[in-house]
């Protein structure tokens, strides 16, 4: 831990070379929130939106993006995932979507990135969806909240549980 290891010698950038590594199973969850007005959840709970169901097409697009890390994060290695999931949790009280993506392979390396996309690119999706309701909506709290596999072994946040995924703060089995 601690060693920037997508620099050469030289401070140049590179891609890691994963070759060498041995398969193993990997899994990662992330989340992140999106806050808005009441009239705006109201809408997005509703289906009631113009541009449509919200959360279906946020789903679609965080899987979507999960799958295509590799081609927005510069030194992300392609990744054959096995599986993304995406679910949200809708807190009314809080005016808060809170988005939960898990990522799975069996590989050279992990997929935190993945979920951490997966994540990211269904909240800017619901964003887009309800901007013309609410352009006040802020997103945040990105995080990854757990991460098993490879040599680095297990990481969970102080402060994650995984949401629909938990399970003493690991993420469960489908």
């Amino acid at each position: 831990m601690g060693e920037f290891t997508h620099f050469d010698q030289q401070g140049n950038a590179r891609m890691v070379d994963v070759g060498g590594k041995p398969d193993t199973e990997r899994e990662a969850c992330a989340r992140g929130s999106i806050w808005m007005s009441a009239e705006c959840l109201a809408k997005i709970k509703a289906k009631n939106m113009k541009k449509g169901d919200v959360l279906g097409a946020a789903q679609i697009a965080g899987i979507m993006a999960a799958k295509r890390t590799w081609e927005t994060i510069p030194l992300c290695h392609l990744i054959q995932l096995t599986s993304v999931t995406l679910e949200f949790s809708i807190l009314e009280e809080k005016g808060e979507i809170q988005a939960f993506c898990r990522t799975k392979t069996r590989g050279k390396t992990g997929v935190e990135m993945e979920a951490l996309m997966g994540v990211s690119a269904a909240l800017l999706t619901i964003y887009d969806m309800c901007k013309a309701v609410d352009r006040g909506m802020v997103m945040g709290e990105i995080r990854l909240d757990y991460k098993a596999g490879g040599k680095s072994g297990e990481f969970v946040h102080p402060h994650g549980d995984c949401g629909p995924y938990s399970g003493k703060g690991q993420c469960q089995d489908d």
